[in-house]
Protein backbone atom coordinates (compact mmCIF):
# COMPACT_ATOMS: atom_id res chain seq x y z
CA UNK A 1 0.00 0.00 0.00
CA UNK A 2 1.29 3.14 -0.62
CA UNK A 3 2.08 5.67 1.72
CA UNK A 4 -0.10 8.21 -0.25
CA UNK A 5 -2.60 7.51 1.67
CA UNK A 6 -3.32 4.56 0.35
CA UNK A 7 -3.00 5.53 -3.38
CA UNK A 8 -0.65 3.76 -5.90
CA UNK A 9 -0.97 7.21 -8.28
CA UNK A 10 2.28 8.54 -9.46
CA UNK A 11 4.09 11.69 -8.00
CA UNK A 12 2.35 14.69 -9.33
CA UNK A 13 3.27 17.97 -9.54
CA UNK A 14 1.38 21.11 -8.67
CA UNK A 15 1.90 24.61 -10.95
CA UNK A 16 4.54 27.35 -9.02
CA UNK A 17 2.29 30.51 -8.49
CA UNK A 18 5.35 32.85 -8.51
CA UNK A 19 2.84 35.44 -9.97
CA UNK A 20 -0.04 34.57 -7.06
CA UNK A 21 -0.23 37.35 -4.41
CA UNK A 22 0.90 35.18 -1.35
CA UNK A 23 4.15 34.06 -2.83
CA UNK A 24 6.70 36.62 -2.10
CA UNK A 25 5.06 37.33 1.23
CA UNK A 26 7.59 36.40 3.97
CA UNK A 27 5.10 35.58 6.75
CA UNK A 28 3.06 33.44 4.90
CA UNK A 29 6.38 31.65 3.65
CA UNK A 30 7.48 31.14 7.32
CA UNK A 31 4.76 29.43 8.23
CA UNK A 32 4.30 27.32 5.25
CA UNK A 33 8.65 26.42 5.94
CA UNK A 34 7.39 25.67 9.35
CA UNK A 35 4.83 23.32 8.34
CA UNK A 36 6.87 21.49 5.87
CA UNK A 37 9.96 21.13 8.53
CA UNK A 38 7.65 19.89 10.79
CA UNK A 39 6.88 17.50 8.65
CA UNK A 40 10.53 16.84 7.65
CA UNK A 41 11.55 16.44 11.06
CA UNK A 42 9.38 14.02 11.71
CA UNK A 43 10.45 11.78 8.59
CA UNK A 44 14.04 12.16 8.45
CA UNK A 45 14.20 9.79 5.36
CA UNK A 46 16.27 12.46 3.49
CA UNK A 47 18.91 13.21 6.05
CA UNK A 48 21.65 11.58 3.80
CA UNK A 49 20.75 13.30 0.47
CA UNK A 50 22.17 16.76 0.92
CA UNK A 51 23.52 19.14 3.33
CA UNK A 52 20.30 21.02 3.32
CA UNK A 53 18.31 18.30 5.55
CA UNK A 54 21.22 18.07 8.07
CA UNK A 55 21.19 21.40 8.71
CA UNK A 56 17.61 21.35 9.37
CA UNK A 57 17.77 18.37 12.07
CA UNK A 58 20.58 20.17 13.71
CA UNK A 59 18.53 23.02 14.14
CA UNK A 60 16.26 21.12 15.82
CA UNK A 61 17.92 18.68 17.80
CA UNK A 62 20.11 21.54 19.20
CA UNK A 63 16.87 24.10 20.12
CA UNK A 64 15.45 23.79 23.62
CA UNK A 65 12.08 22.13 22.47
CA UNK A 66 13.86 19.82 20.38
CA UNK A 67 11.17 20.24 17.87
CA UNK A 68 10.62 22.69 15.11
CA UNK A 69 8.72 25.25 17.38
CA UNK A 70 12.12 26.05 19.03
CA UNK A 71 13.95 26.84 16.03
CA UNK A 72 14.16 30.74 15.30
CA UNK A 73 12.88 31.53 11.78
CA UNK A 74 16.06 33.78 11.17
CA UNK A 75 17.95 30.07 11.16
CA UNK A 76 14.99 28.83 8.56
CA UNK A 77 17.40 30.42 5.90
CA UNK A 78 20.56 28.46 7.11
CA UNK A 79 18.43 25.64 5.36
CA UNK A 80 17.47 27.61 2.55
CA UNK A 81 20.98 28.63 2.01
CA UNK A 82 21.96 24.66 1.44
CA UNK A 83 19.60 23.48 -1.22
CA UNK A 84 20.93 23.49 -4.68
CA UNK A 85 17.44 22.50 -6.09
CA UNK A 86 18.73 19.30 -7.18
CA UNK A 87 15.40 17.74 -6.99
CA UNK A 88 16.49 13.93 -5.72
CA UNK A 89 14.31 14.64 -2.14
CA UNK A 90 10.79 15.04 -3.75
CA UNK A 91 11.65 12.25 -6.91
CA UNK A 92 13.42 9.56 -4.84
CA UNK A 93 12.57 9.82 -0.95
CA UNK A 94 9.76 11.72 0.35
CA UNK A 95 6.51 9.92 0.74
CA UNK A 96 4.40 13.05 1.33
CA UNK A 97 4.39 14.58 -2.15
CA UNK A 98 1.62 15.10 -3.80
CA UNK A 99 -1.31 13.48 -4.24
CA UNK A 100 -0.90 13.00 -0.41
CA UNK A 101 -2.69 15.97 1.60
CA UNK A 102 0.17 17.09 3.20
CA UNK A 103 1.62 18.66 -0.26
CA UNK A 104 5.22 19.12 0.21
CA UNK A 105 7.04 20.18 -2.86
CA UNK A 106 10.73 20.79 -0.60
CA UNK A 107 12.48 21.48 -3.81
CA UNK A 108 9.56 24.44 -4.87
CA UNK A 109 9.49 26.02 -1.43
CA UNK A 110 13.05 26.74 -1.24
CA UNK A 111 12.87 28.02 -4.56
CA UNK A 112 9.89 30.19 -3.09
CA UNK A 113 12.43 31.00 -0.45
CA UNK A 114 15.29 32.04 -2.48
CA UNK A 115 12.55 33.82 -4.63
CA UNK A 116 11.95 35.90 -1.58
CA UNK A 117 15.68 36.63 -0.72
CA UNK A 118 16.47 37.61 -4.36
CA UNK A 119 13.26 40.19 -4.29
CA UNK A 120 14.52 41.56 -0.91
CA UNK A 121 18.43 42.12 -2.10
CA UNK A 122 19.97 39.81 -0.73
CA UNK A 123 21.86 38.73 -2.98
CA UNK A 124 25.99 38.96 -3.31
CA UNK A 125 27.48 40.32 -6.93
CA UNK A 126 29.20 36.83 -6.90
CA UNK A 127 25.69 35.44 -7.01
CA UNK A 128 24.60 37.17 -9.89
CA UNK A 129 27.85 36.93 -11.67
CA UNK A 130 28.06 33.71 -11.95
CA UNK A 131 24.24 33.07 -13.04
CA UNK A 132 25.18 35.64 -15.47
CA UNK A 133 25.85 32.48 -17.55
CA UNK A 134 25.40 33.48 -20.98
CA UNK A 135 26.65 37.25 -20.59
CA UNK A 136 29.64 35.99 -18.92
CA UNK A 137 30.83 33.64 -21.56
CA UNK A 138 30.24 36.13 -24.30
CA UNK A 139 32.58 38.54 -22.66
CA UNK A 140 34.90 35.50 -21.61
CA UNK A 141 35.60 34.05 -24.58
CA UNK A 142 36.21 36.74 -27.00
CA UNK A 143 40.27 35.72 -27.69
CA UNK A 144 41.95 38.16 -25.40
CA UNK A 145 39.70 38.12 -22.81
CA UNK A 146 40.07 34.56 -23.03
CA UNK A 147 43.47 34.15 -22.55
CA UNK A 148 43.54 36.46 -19.45
CA UNK A 149 40.87 34.64 -17.97
CA UNK A 150 41.95 30.98 -18.49
CA UNK A 151 45.40 32.31 -16.95
CA UNK A 152 43.92 34.08 -14.16
CA UNK A 153 41.81 30.97 -13.07
CA UNK A 154 45.19 28.70 -13.14
CA UNK A 155 47.16 31.59 -11.34
CA UNK A 156 47.45 31.06 -7.29
CA UNK A 157 47.93 34.69 -6.30
CA UNK A 158 44.68 35.80 -8.92
CA UNK A 159 42.78 33.15 -7.34
CA UNK A 160 43.37 34.29 -3.83
CA UNK A 161 42.12 37.67 -4.95
CA UNK A 162 38.93 36.02 -6.32
CA UNK A 163 37.92 34.29 -3.41
CA UNK A 164 38.58 37.56 -1.45
CA UNK A 165 36.62 39.41 -3.23
CA UNK A 166 34.34 37.34 -4.79
CA UNK A 167 34.02 34.79 -2.58
CA UNK A 168 34.86 32.22 -5.75
CA UNK A 169 36.77 29.34 -3.51
CA UNK A 170 40.87 29.34 -4.52
CA UNK A 171 40.93 25.48 -4.70
CA UNK A 172 37.74 24.87 -7.24
CA UNK A 173 38.73 23.98 -10.88
CA UNK A 174 37.53 26.34 -13.06
CA UNK A 175 35.98 25.42 -16.57
CA UNK A 176 38.10 27.27 -19.33
CA UNK A 177 36.82 29.32 -21.92
CA UNK A 178 37.34 28.68 -25.72
CA UNK A 179 37.36 31.23 -27.93
CA UNK A 180 36.14 29.33 -31.13
CA UNK A 181 32.62 29.54 -29.88
CA UNK A 182 30.64 26.36 -30.80
CA UNK A 183 27.57 27.80 -31.99
CA UNK A 184 30.11 30.29 -34.39
CA UNK A 185 31.78 27.36 -35.93
CA UNK A 186 28.94 24.58 -35.49
CA UNK A 187 27.84 22.63 -38.87
CA UNK A 188 24.94 21.00 -38.79
CA UNK A 189 24.43 18.11 -41.42
CA UNK A 190 20.86 18.96 -42.72
CA UNK A 191 21.47 16.85 -46.31
CA UNK A 192 19.87 13.06 -45.07
CA UNK A 193 16.57 12.22 -46.10
CA UNK A 194 14.19 12.53 -43.45
CA UNK A 195 13.03 8.87 -41.60
CA UNK A 196 10.45 9.36 -38.98
CA UNK A 197 10.80 6.89 -36.21
CA UNK A 198 7.86 5.24 -34.43
CA UNK A 199 9.04 7.08 -31.14
CA UNK A 200 11.41 9.69 -32.72
CA UNK A 201 10.98 12.95 -34.93
CA UNK A 202 13.36 12.20 -37.82
CA UNK A 203 15.00 15.47 -37.75
CA UNK A 204 16.96 17.16 -34.92
CA UNK A 205 17.11 20.79 -33.67
CA UNK A 206 20.29 20.87 -31.14
CA UNK A 207 20.07 23.98 -28.57
CA UNK A 208 23.94 23.94 -27.51
CA UNK A 209 23.69 25.41 -24.51
CA UNK A 210 25.68 28.20 -22.64
CA UNK A 211 28.22 25.68 -21.01
CA UNK A 212 29.05 24.19 -24.66
CA UNK A 213 28.90 27.32 -26.29
CA UNK A 214 31.63 28.86 -24.43
CA UNK A 215 33.64 26.23 -22.59
CA UNK A 216 33.33 23.11 -24.30
CA UNK A 217 32.33 23.23 -27.63
CA UNK A 218 34.01 19.78 -28.46
CA UNK A 219 30.59 18.18 -26.83
CA UNK A 220 28.37 19.83 -29.16
CA UNK A 221 30.51 19.19 -32.39
CA UNK A 222 30.46 15.64 -31.29
CA UNK A 223 26.96 15.35 -30.98
CA UNK A 224 26.69 16.75 -34.05
CA UNK A 225 28.85 14.34 -35.59
CA UNK A 226 26.92 11.28 -33.77
CA UNK A 227 24.40 12.08 -35.43
CA UNK A 228 25.48 12.68 -38.90
CA UNK A 229 26.70 9.37 -38.54
CA UNK A 230 23.12 7.96 -38.47
CA UNK A 231 21.72 10.43 -41.11
CA UNK A 232 20.17 12.40 -39.15
CA UNK A 233 19.36 15.16 -40.49
CA UNK A 234 20.12 18.27 -38.06
CA UNK A 235 19.90 22.34 -37.73
CA UNK A 236 21.30 24.71 -34.89
CA UNK A 237 18.69 26.70 -32.94
CA UNK A 238 19.37 29.47 -34.66
CA UNK A 239 19.39 32.14 -31.59
CA UNK A 240 19.20 31.15 -28.07
CA UNK A 241 19.81 32.38 -24.68
CA UNK A 242 20.38 30.46 -21.54
CA UNK A 243 18.16 28.33 -20.48
CA UNK A 244 17.13 30.22 -17.34
CA UNK A 245 18.39 27.25 -14.49
CA UNK A 246 21.14 29.17 -12.59
CA UNK A 247 18.46 32.44 -12.18
CA UNK A 248 16.15 30.08 -11.35
CA UNK A 249 18.81 28.71 -8.38
CA UNK A 250 18.99 32.30 -7.65
CA UNK A 251 15.32 32.64 -6.98
CA UNK A 252 15.81 35.42 -9.85
CA UNK A 253 12.25 34.67 -11.51
CA UNK A 254 12.03 37.07 -13.88
CA UNK A 255 15.32 36.98 -15.32
CA UNK A 256 13.69 33.20 -15.93
CA UNK A 257 10.81 34.33 -17.35
CA UNK A 258 12.80 36.93 -20.21
CA UNK A 259 14.94 34.58 -21.15
CA UNK A 260 11.68 32.40 -21.71
CA UNK A 261 10.59 34.88 -23.70
CA UNK A 262 13.46 34.64 -25.69
CA UNK A 263 14.17 30.96 -26.29
CA UNK A 264 10.14 29.61 -26.33
CA UNK A 265 9.33 31.53 -29.53
CA UNK A 266 12.39 29.71 -31.29
CA UNK A 267 12.21 26.12 -29.66
CA UNK A 268 8.50 26.26 -30.87
CA UNK A 269 9.04 26.98 -34.51
CA UNK A 270 10.99 23.40 -34.06
CA UNK A 271 8.55 21.73 -32.54
CA UNK A 272 5.89 22.84 -34.97
CA UNK A 273 8.35 21.77 -37.80
CA UNK A 274 9.00 18.36 -36.23
CA UNK A 275 12.41 18.11 -34.43
CA UNK A 276 12.71 16.70 -31.84
CA UNK A 277 15.11 19.60 -29.45
CA UNK A 278 18.29 17.96 -27.86
CA UNK A 279 20.35 19.79 -25.25
CA UNK A 280 23.43 18.05 -24.55
CA UNK A 281 23.39 19.69 -20.27
CA UNK A 282 20.58 17.88 -18.14
CA UNK A 283 20.45 20.86 -16.20
CA UNK A 284 19.36 22.77 -19.58
CA UNK A 285 16.77 20.03 -20.63
CA UNK A 286 15.30 19.87 -17.06
CA UNK A 287 14.54 23.24 -17.35
CA UNK A 288 12.31 22.74 -20.79
CA UNK A 289 10.81 20.12 -19.93
CA UNK A 290 9.97 20.17 -15.86
CA UNK A 291 10.52 23.84 -14.36
CA UNK A 292 9.38 25.93 -17.45
CA UNK A 293 5.83 23.57 -18.28
CA UNK A 294 5.83 24.53 -13.66
CA UNK A 295 5.90 28.09 -13.95
CA UNK A 296 3.87 28.76 -17.14
CA UNK A 297 1.40 26.12 -17.42
CA UNK A 298 -0.84 27.86 -19.56
CA UNK A 299 1.64 28.78 -22.34
CA UNK A 300 0.85 26.17 -25.01
CA UNK A 301 4.03 27.00 -26.20
CA UNK A 302 6.30 25.91 -23.59
CA UNK A 303 4.69 22.72 -23.49
CA UNK A 304 4.63 21.97 -26.93
CA UNK A 305 8.89 22.70 -26.53
CA UNK A 306 8.60 20.35 -23.62
CA UNK A 307 7.11 17.78 -25.39
CA UNK A 308 9.59 17.88 -27.82
CA UNK A 309 12.57 18.01 -25.78
CA UNK A 310 14.90 15.25 -25.26
CA UNK A 311 18.05 14.12 -23.66
CA UNK A 312 20.46 13.49 -26.24
CA UNK A 313 20.21 9.81 -24.99
CA UNK A 314 16.95 9.45 -24.50
CA UNK A 315 16.52 9.88 -28.27
CA UNK A 316 19.33 7.91 -29.25
CA UNK A 317 18.11 5.13 -27.70
CA UNK A 318 14.58 5.32 -28.83
CA UNK A 319 15.88 5.56 -32.02
CA UNK A 320 17.83 1.94 -31.52
CA UNK A 321 14.21 1.02 -30.49
CA UNK A 322 12.86 2.08 -33.73
CA UNK A 323 15.94 0.24 -35.19
CA UNK A 324 17.05 3.11 -36.86
CA UNK A 325 20.19 3.80 -34.74
CA UNK A 326 23.65 2.16 -36.29
CA UNK A 327 25.69 0.29 -33.99
CA UNK A 328 28.63 -0.24 -36.04
CA UNK A 329 30.87 0.27 -33.07
CA UNK A 330 34.13 -0.10 -34.17
CA UNK A 331 36.72 1.13 -31.55
CA UNK A 332 36.28 -0.80 -27.49
CA UNK A 333 36.23 2.12 -24.52
CA UNK A 334 37.57 -0.64 -22.14
CA UNK A 335 36.71 0.30 -18.88
CA UNK A 336 34.32 3.62 -18.04
CA UNK A 337 33.05 4.84 -14.71
CA UNK A 338 30.11 6.60 -15.79
CA UNK A 339 27.98 9.37 -13.14
CA UNK A 340 24.61 9.63 -13.58
CA UNK A 341 23.88 13.74 -12.16
CA UNK A 342 21.14 14.22 -10.65
CA UNK A 343 19.01 16.45 -12.95
CA UNK A 344 19.04 13.67 -15.29
CA UNK A 345 18.12 10.99 -12.63
CA UNK A 346 15.09 13.38 -11.65
CA UNK A 347 13.99 13.12 -15.40
CA UNK A 348 12.42 9.53 -15.12
CA UNK A 349 13.11 8.22 -18.04
CA UNK A 350 16.33 5.12 -16.78
CA UNK A 351 19.59 5.36 -17.43
CA UNK A 352 20.02 5.58 -21.32
CA UNK A 353 23.23 7.10 -21.25
CA UNK A 354 24.37 3.39 -19.72
CA UNK A 355 22.04 1.65 -21.84
CA UNK A 356 24.00 2.89 -25.23
CA UNK A 357 27.47 2.72 -23.57
CA UNK A 358 26.77 -1.00 -22.53
CA UNK A 359 25.94 -1.74 -26.49
CA UNK A 360 29.43 -1.02 -27.25
CA UNK A 361 31.70 -4.10 -27.99
CA UNK A 362 34.60 -4.73 -25.49
CA UNK A 363 33.14 -1.74 -23.03
CA UNK A 364 32.72 -2.28 -19.39
CA UNK A 365 30.14 0.23 -17.51
CA UNK A 366 30.51 0.90 -13.94
CA UNK A 367 27.51 3.20 -12.96
CA UNK A 368 27.71 5.37 -9.84
CA UNK A 369 24.12 6.94 -9.13
CA UNK A 370 24.65 9.46 -6.94
CA UNK A 371 25.37 12.88 -6.37
CA UNK A 372 28.39 14.37 -6.98
CA UNK A 373 28.47 17.70 -5.00
CA UNK A 374 29.21 20.79 -7.61
CA UNK A 375 25.42 21.01 -8.01
CA UNK A 376 25.74 24.03 -10.74
CA UNK A 377 27.35 26.95 -9.30
CA UNK A 378 27.14 25.98 -4.90
CA UNK A 379 30.16 24.08 -5.51
CA UNK A 380 32.20 27.24 -6.67
CA UNK A 381 31.39 29.11 -3.89
CA UNK A 382 33.96 29.90 -1.15
CA UNK A 383 31.40 29.05 2.07
CA UNK A 384 30.41 25.71 0.13
CA UNK A 385 33.10 24.32 -1.36
CA UNK A 386 34.09 21.96 1.50
CA UNK A 387 31.19 20.62 1.66
CA UNK A 388 30.87 19.99 -2.25
CA UNK A 389 33.89 17.86 -1.64
CA UNK A 390 32.55 16.17 1.47
CA UNK A 391 29.31 15.20 -0.80
CA UNK A 392 31.16 13.75 -3.32
CA UNK A 393 33.91 11.73 -1.94
CA UNK A 394 32.08 8.14 -1.98
CA UNK A 395 31.30 9.01 -5.65
CA UNK A 396 35.20 9.83 -6.04
CA UNK A 397 35.73 6.70 -4.53
CA UNK A 398 33.66 4.06 -6.12
CA UNK A 399 34.53 6.03 -9.95
CA UNK A 400 37.74 5.43 -9.15
CA UNK A 401 37.81 1.75 -7.60
CA UNK A 402 37.12 0.38 -11.37
CA UNK A 403 40.77 1.11 -12.22
CA UNK A 404 38.44 2.95 -15.35
CA UNK A 405 39.93 3.80 -18.74
CA UNK A 406 37.26 7.05 -18.70
CA UNK A 407 35.45 8.43 -16.05
CA UNK A 408 32.28 10.38 -17.71
CA UNK A 409 29.50 12.30 -16.64
CA UNK A 410 26.56 14.38 -18.43
CA UNK A 411 27.02 17.46 -16.46
CA UNK A 412 30.14 18.31 -17.79
CA UNK A 413 30.41 20.23 -14.52
CA UNK A 414 30.21 17.41 -12.28
CA UNK A 415 32.88 15.62 -14.62
CA UNK A 416 35.18 17.83 -13.78
CA UNK A 417 34.84 18.27 -10.02
CA UNK A 418 34.50 14.35 -10.11
CA UNK A 419 38.22 14.79 -11.84
CA UNK A 420 39.29 16.86 -9.20
CA UNK A 421 38.28 15.10 -6.67
CA UNK A 422 39.62 11.87 -7.49
CA UNK A 423 43.08 13.57 -7.73
CA UNK A 424 46.04 11.86 -9.74
CA UNK A 425 44.20 9.14 -11.85
CA UNK A 426 45.46 7.64 -15.60
CA UNK A 427 41.57 8.13 -16.53
CA UNK A 428 40.79 10.25 -18.98
CA UNK A 429 37.72 12.63 -18.52
CA UNK A 430 35.21 12.48 -21.19
CA UNK A 431 31.73 13.18 -22.11
CA UNK A 432 29.77 10.34 -22.61
CA UNK A 433 28.80 12.28 -26.57
CA UNK A 434 32.62 12.28 -27.04
CA UNK A 435 32.86 8.34 -25.81
CA UNK A 436 30.37 7.48 -28.51
CA UNK A 437 31.65 9.15 -31.39
CA UNK A 438 35.19 7.62 -30.18
CA UNK A 439 33.45 4.40 -30.30
CA UNK A 440 31.96 4.78 -33.52
CA UNK A 441 35.18 5.82 -34.84
CA UNK A 442 34.40 9.44 -36.27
Amino acid sequence: MSTREGSLEAPTRHALDWRGPDFYDEAKLLKELERVFEICHGCRRCVNLCTAFPTLFGLVDESKTLEVDGVEKRDYWKVVDQCYLCDMCYMTKCPYVPPHAWNVDFPHLMLRAKAVKFQQGEVRLRDRLLSSTDAVGKLASIPVVMQIVNAANRNGFARNLMEGVLGVHKERVLPEYDSARFRARARPDESFPVTAGQRTPGKVAVFSTCYVNYNEPGIGHDLLKVLAHNAIPAVLVEKEACCGMPKLELGDLEAVARNKALNISVLARHAREGCAILTPVPSCTLMFKQELPLMFPDDADVKLVADAMFDPFEYLVLRHKDGLLKTDFSHALGKVSYHVPCHLRVQNMGQKTRELLEMIPGTKVTTVERCAGHDGTWGVKSEYFEQSMKIGRPVFRQMGEAAPDYISSDCAIAGRHIQQGMGATPAQKQHPITLIRIAYGL
